[in-house]
């Protein structure tokens, strides 16, 4: 059943907006986009910093309460995933990560004429079926 699932909206910037978008997200260069993410009540966070906060977190208050931390580090300490994650910019609706179908949807279509243009090179949709995501190595747990 489809319903039980919520959803998350990701989009991918193009290198010369993905570090305005970090450092200065109320550029008028990223005005159109900004303007969408208002309208439905969204903000957006670069991968790369949530994954860098969740380590810093996780340093301050212990890593054992922190199942990911491992894998994190790893992640935000490559260099070709810190070029991959600094580019893509997790949408959240009223403060939430994940959200309904419908909200997910409606964010998308109005996003869709963005994509492949100068700002948004692309955009995904993801669902919080486990089936759907695959899981950290067991080394990582």
């Amino acid at each position: 059943m489809s319903s039980q699932w919520q959803y998350q909206v990701r989009i991918y910037l193009s290198d010369e907006f993905a570090e305005m978008a970090r450092r200065d997200p109320g550029s008028p260069a990223i005005g159109p986009l900004r303007d969408i993410l208002a309208k439905h009540h969204a903000t957006m966070k670069c991968q790369f910093d949530a994954f860098a906060d969740y380590v810093a977190e996780a340093e301050k208050h212990g890593t054992e309460n922190y199942p990911l931390y491992e894998w994190t580090k790893a992640t935000i300490e490559n260099p070709a995933k810190k070029e991959k994650y600094i580019k893509s910019f997790t949408l959240y609706v009223d403060g939430n990560e994940v959200y309904a179908k419908e909200i997910a949807n409606a964010l998308e279509s109005d996003l869709q004429p963005l994509v492949g243009g100068a700002l948004i090179t692309r955009m995904s949709k993801h669902d919080t079926n486990p089936a759907n995501n695959p899981q950290p190595s067991a080394r990582f747990r």
